[in-house]
């Protein structure tokens, strides 16, 4: 499987990202082993989408971290604040 997930921390600060295995990714995340989410103050994992397909899962990051009508749009669904 192949995973599109948001994390967000106590500051309101969002991270998109993809990953083949979540629960590791998460906790490297966790540990500050990720450069872009170092400086997240307790991290959570908020939201996540699972792809049979690995094109489909890049494409969906892709899309949401262009912050256009896909990102607004599962914001309003998730109501992520």
């Amino acid at each position: 499987m192949y995973f599109v997930y948001i994390l967000k921390d106590k500051t309101n600060k969002i991270y998109i990202g993809f990953t083949t295995t979540l629960e590791r990714r998460y906790k490297e995340h966790l540990q500050g082993k990720v450069y872009s989410t170092k400086k997240m103050t307790d991290p959570e994992l908020y939201y996540y989408e699972a792809y049979a397909n690995e094109g489909h899962a890049k494409q969906r990051e892709s899309n949401l971290k262009q912050f256009g009508s896909a990102y607004s749009g599962l914001m309003k669904r998730i109501q992520l604040k």
